[in-house]
């Protein structure tokens, strides 16, 4: 479901026009609408994940060792380019399928809906391990992930948004970050509380909806194809390929919403919780326009916090949290919304 959040005030009637005319009206009929970009990627997406898939014609096997508590010694036989982490749970126990968030293969943090490509040690990773911290920060980094997919279709179709590069944050801070461009149009808009509230929604929709974050590992130029309509995507597809020694980059697919991310993702939505959208700064003027930086605040579903809590949690991750993200030139000075 695409969600039009200006209809229940996420923008006042003032600038969230049922129709536009002049300039903006020409300028929104020079540009493709989000609804035929998201298929344009998605498009591409599938053609690549069925390209990848196709290189495994022939069903070969492969042995899976198991690691983690009372798994230790167990062997698994599984199909190479085929099976996942997952496939791979759901050998074991509803336990394991329902509570596994990420993956260690070989030792490396490794998506549950990613083939394996070989024989490999697997360990399945929980937030209720004695060490989480890959967990978590793999769970803040789709929280994120989440909020930036909402925001993207938060707006009538008139108004532009440009999903910035993600800013990499510990879960120490309080809060996960998204950063964004609006529509020019709205640079003098100036969030509600219940603009806040609406965007929750968003995210609490897909959140019950418990839709799988897919993985695809693309060279460049599949991704350049892939946000062909996003200049500021295609200069961080650029960026993280010539930082990864593979020269690859990775996308995830949420429901027909398409993404770059810098790590691994949980393996769905469903493992999302508690989930608040908790503030939208306004960080001035970045390389791409008006940046502003909207943040969360969710704890995953195997944790739970008293509303008190939570209520003190909230007020932390309201402040604004300062991060470093190349789409922001360092001389803006910071201002709080």
């Amino acid at each position: 479901m695409v969600l039009s959040f200006c209809s229940v005030y996420l923008l006042p009637p003032s600038i969230c026009p049922l129709s536009s005319t002049g300039f903006a009206s020409a300028a929104a009929s020079l540009r493709p609408l989000p609804a035929e970009v998201r298929s344009q990627r998605n498009a591409v997406f599938s053609r690549e994940q069925a390209r990848q898939r196709a290189l495994y014609p022939r069903i070969e096997k492969i042995e899976v060792s198991m690691h983690g508590p009372g798994l230790d010694g167990t062997l698994l036989i599984m199909n190479r380019g085929m099976s996942t982490p997952l496939s791979c749970a759901r050998h074991l126990t509803e336990h394991h399928v329902k509570n596994s968030a990420l993956a260690l293969v070989d030792g490396e943090p490794w998506p549950l809906h990613q083939p394996l490509t070989s024989s490999c040690s697997l360990t399945l990773l929980t937030f209720k391990d004695s060490d989480p911290t890959l967990v978590n920060q793999a769970y803040w980094r789709s929280c994120a992930a989440l909020l930036g997919q909402v925001i993207e279709t938060a707006f009538k179709d008139e108004y532009t948004v440009e999903l910035l590069s993600t800013p990499e944050v510990a879960v120490t801070s309080g809060a996960f970050c998204c950063d964004v461009v609006l529509d020019p149009q709205l640079d003098s808009w100036t969030p509600s509380e219940e603009s806040l509230r609406s965007l929750t929604r968003g995210a609490q929709q897909l959140i019950h909806q418990d839709q799988a974050w897919e993985p695809l590992e693309v060279v460049p130029s599949v991704a350049l194809e892939v946000f062909s309509h996003s200049r500021c995507k295609q200069e961080e597809v650029e960026q993280k390929a010539s930082q990864n020694p593979k020269g690859t980059v990775m996308l995830y697919r949420c429901g027909d919403h398409v993404l770059l991310s810098g790590g691994p993702l949980v393996a769905r939505t469903g493992l999302c919780s508690q989930y608040e959208v908790t503030a939208l700064h306004n960080l001035g003027q970045g390389s791409w326009g008006v940046q502003r930086r909207a943040q969360g605040l969710s704890l995953p579903l195997q944790l739970q916090a008293h509303h008190t809590v939570w209520r003190k949690l909230r007020q932390r991750a309201e402040k604004l949290v300062r991060a470093t993200n190349l789409c922001f030139l360092p001389q803006t000075v910071v201002q709080q919304s």
